[in-house]
This record gives C-alpha cells, structure tokens and sequence, in this order.
C-alpha cells in the first residue's frame, strides 16, 4: 500500500514522533508531506522516510482561531489543496495525522478520490479548540474520513462528545522501541556529571513550556521538598508561549530556588536525560490526549507522577505503576515527590513494575500491526 501522510508541522511533537513510527513500515512506497519545514523534516530524512514541504507559506489559523480568521486562511489553502491533490493520486490512501492535515486531506481524498485516515492525537473539547475548530474537524471526519484512529480512550470518548461517529473509530496507543531507552550507566553518569546532578535528587518535566503543562506546579512543589531535591525543565515555548517562560523564571526567582531549577530548552537526548532522573512528573492542567512522556519515563525505568485526567489515567495505575495526583494540586504533588524520596526501594518496585508493563504493552512492531490490519480496507 502506498500511503500519503500528512502533517501540519515542521516542528517536533508528540504527534509528529508518533509518525515517523508508523511511516517507516511504508518508508519505500509512501510520502510524509509537511505544511511547514523545520526539525520534523530532517527527522525524517534521518528514518529514510520520503518528506516534502508542501506549502510555501504558515497556516496561521491556530486551535482558538474564530470564523473569520479561519475562513481567510482557508482562502490560502488553495494552492496547497492543488498540489496535495495532485500529489495523492500517486497513492491509495491519504493519512491525516494533525488537524490542519486532515482539513486540506479531506478536500484532497474527494477531488483525488482516495480513502481519508485521521489520526486523532488531540482531545477535542472547548479546553483546546475554538468552537469553529473542533465543529470543522469532527464534521471533516464524520463526512470525508473511511476511518479515526484514537491515541487514547480519552481522545475517542472526546471525540463522540463532539458529535463524531463512534463506528468510525478505533482506539490505537502510540508503540515505542524499547531498545531506544536502555541507557548505559556511564552515559547516564556523563550527563548527571556535565549538569552538575551527581548528589541531587533530580525530577524531571519534559514538554513545551506552556501554562497547561503546568511547569508552574512543579516549581510550587519543589518549595516543599527538601534542598537535595533539584528540577530539569527540558522543552521550551513553542507557540508564542514566552509570557509564561519569563513568569516562570520570576517564580523561581521568587521562590529562592534558582540554584534548584534548571532550564534546558529543547534536548535530543530524552531517554538519556530521562535516565538520569529520580523521578519523572506530568504536570498538565487539561486533560492529555495520551501522555508520550509518561511512557517514555516508564520504559527508561524512571518512577513517573501524573496528573490524574485524560489519557494519562489510561497509562498509569497508583501505586502500581506509577502514581496519580490531582491536576493543580502542587501540595498533593509535593507529599508523592516527598514519599518517593523517603520510601526509595518501594519507588524503585513500582518503577521496574512499569517498565515491563511498557515494554509489553507499547511494543512499537506490536502497534504498527494494528495500524497495519486497519488501514488494509477502510470503510465507513
């Protein structure tokens, strides 16, 4: 089968890691095109995976644009829409794996007369989309896609809360390479020695940072833990977002903790640096729609704190796998990360209990089989 995916970014994100898994199967008879250029791409190059650049300019609607907005970038989708519809009669299906893909995949899989896959990785509610945005991507869906895969029950169950056709959905969690997060101990001890952690109880909080992802919390717990305990923030603003990095700097500063929270900014090494934690926390205030980091944490033997919603709760059982606090809750947070620190054999229990959960669970060849028996004949 020759597939046309298509993504929206040019940046790096949970979605767009999550293809270039699924795309590598198809990597000689397929095509990744990009609304935008940027690390994505050379990703891709890097997997031997087939990526153009499509358009020649941003897609400045954003997920809380209103109609207006939407309707005049809608007008600067034309050129695009040509060349993706020209572009998919080279193959059999076309596969929408963000939602500005699957705007201009749906007109393309009618004029080109090929079958529509979405891939769902967000959670459609009023939380993260402009009523205008979440009425276009479920009417999109309902009416053009032959199939939505959901990253999560949780992204499904939004889904038919917004009006999707339930029939149309399957639920597929993301697959990992196990392989990728079994990090030598002198590499792990390269990276605690270069960032001045040896000694250190170190937490880690991998995500862009934005207010839902709540880096804030984390710095609120960390004033109640002990001085051994120290944060690596990994990620950065990505979308107009640096209102919030300079308040949480002022936090820190606030807080005394300067010498305790560290900023990294966007880092390759994940599972290395992932492995060089004590703990790994989840911090978002929304609901997540699956929660990658938390997966990632588990399979590189890191004990993992969630925030109880979304998908996360699909991925993580309290006590057993991981553990569990309130959204918001920075007090709730700081007496796990406490108990943690105190009760390490437990942590270190539950932390192995989770790895080979993960490992088994999320195994990436396993998912892409699932991927594979469904995209053989989708139908409505």
């Amino acid at each position: 089968m020759k597939i046309l995916f298509l993504d929206q970014s040019g940046k790096l994100g949970g979605a767009e890691l999550c293809l270039i898994d699924i795309a590598k199967p198809y990597c000689d008879r397929s095509l990744v095109g990009l609304f935008a250029d940027g690390d994505f791409k050379t990703l891709l190059q890097q997997n031997q995976i087939s990526v153009e650049v499509l358009a020649t300019q941003p897609i400045k609607v954003q997920k809380q644009s209103n109609f207006f907005q939407a309707l005049a970038s809608f007008t600067k989708l034309i050129p695009l829409l040509i060349k993706v519809t020209k572009i998919a009669r080279k193959y059999d299906l076309i596969y929408a794996n963000t939602q500005k893909a699957l705007v201009v995949g749906a007109l393309a899989s009618i004029l080109a007369r090929r079958p529509l896959v979405y891939h769902l990785h967000d959670i459609l509610s009023l939380e993260h989309f402009s009523p205008i945005n979440l009425r276009v991507a479920v009417t999109l869906a309902n009416t053009f896609a032959s199939l939505v895969i959901a990253n999560s029950q949780a992204s499904q169950t939004a889904f038919v809360q917004a009006g999707g056709k339930a029939e149309l959905t399957e639920i597929v969690y993301n697959g990992f390479d196990s392989k990728k997060y079994q990090i030598p101990d002198i590499e792990i001890q390269k990276i605690q020695q270069e960032l001045e952690l040896n000694g250190k109880f170190v937490i880690g909080h991998f995500s862009r940072l934005a207010p839902w992802k709540g880096q804030h919390i984390l710095i609120a717990a960390l004033a109640e833990c002990p001085p051994q305990v120290t944060v690596i923030l990994v990620g950065d603003a990505l979308f107009g977002e640096q209102d919030y990095v300079r308040e949480l700097h002022q936090q820190v500063k606030t807080l005394g903790l300067e010498n305790r929270v560290k900023f990294l900014g966007f880092r390759a090494n994940i599972p290395q640096l992932m492995s060089a934690c004590n703990l790994v926390t989840h911090t978002s205030t929304a609901p997540e729609p699956f929660g990658r980091v938390i997966i990632e944490a588990m399979l590189c033997g890191t004990p993992v704190i969630a925030a109880k919603a979304g998908g996360a709760m699909e991925l993580v059982e309290h006590g057993v796998n991981g553990f569990l606090t309130t959204p918001g809750d920075s007090e709730e947070l700081a007496k796990v990360i406490n108990t943690c620190l105190q009760e390490i054999e437990i942590t270190a229990t539950i932390a192995n209990n989770a790895r080979n959960m993960a490992s088994q669970r999320f195994d990436i060849s396993t998912i892409n089989q699932q991927i594979a028996q469904l995209l053989i004949f989708p139908q409505k």
